[in-house]
Order: C-alpha cells, then sequence, then structure tokens
C-alpha cells in the first residue's frame, strides 16, 4: 500500500477513545478522531481529507453510530464502516459495514481493520 491508511474514529468516551487511537497509530494508521456524529461529519464532509475507514461507537450522545453511517455512506458512499458495540452480536449492518465486540483485543481490532481496507 503506497499511502498510510487513514481511520476515523468516531467515540464520546475520551478515555476509550484515546486507546483506540493509540493502537491504530502504533499499527501505523493516520487517525482522525471525533467526540460525536457532527465532529464525524464534519471531517467527512471535508473532501480534501481522505478517509479509508470510519470506526464508531454505536451509542454516541448525538445519534447513534448507524444514523451516522447512514448519512456518512451520502457523503462517501463506499466508506468501510466498523462499528464497536458492546452489544456485537444484536446488530445487523448492511452491506460494507462489520462490527466488533467491546472489550477487543489490539489484535482483533488490527485484523478486524486490516481485512477491511
Amino acid at each position: 500500500m503506497s499511502h498510510t491508511s487513514t481511520i476515523l474514529v468516531v467515540e464520546d468516551d475520551a478515555i476509550v477513545r484515546m486507546l483506540i487511537v493509540d493502537v491504530l497509530e502504533e499499527l501505523e494508521f493516520t487517525v482522525l478522531e471525533a467526540a460525536d456524529a457532527g465532529e464525524a461529519l464534519a471531517l467527512v464532509q471535508n473532501t480534501d481529507k481522505i478517509i479509508d475507514l470510519m470506526m464508531t461507537d454505536v451509542g454516541l450522545p448525538d445519534m447513534d453510530g448507524k444514523q451516522l453511517a447512514n448519512k456518512v455512506r451520502e457523503l462517501r458512499a463506499t466508506l468501510p464502516i466498523l462499528f464497536a458495540s458492546g452489544y456485537a452480536e444484536n446488530i445487523d449492518v448492511p452491506e460494507g459495514m462489520e462490527v466488533i465486540g467491546k472489550p477487543f483485543s489490539i489484535d482483533q481490532l488490527r485484523d478486524k481493520v486490516k481485512s477491511m481496507l
């Protein structure tokens, strides 16, 4: 891969977000962060930004991760989306979207992200 993949991490819990960002940066990804759907949409709407994958928490304060994913797909129709959820087995996700159950290990996260990119 010629460029480093860029991952947008959307997570309202600052500590969890920081941990995910650290792990992804450790794996040599470029990471953009958003604390809520509003911030995430602002980043996605900026067409100068390359985003290869969005990882979002399902439970966000302003709209849930699925609503966010639908809005993001209106802007970037092919963007792979990874949902992080404590209730992974209860979520059906559309084509091109996957779920990782919380808590997840660094290896699980790495493998899931790499398989999606």
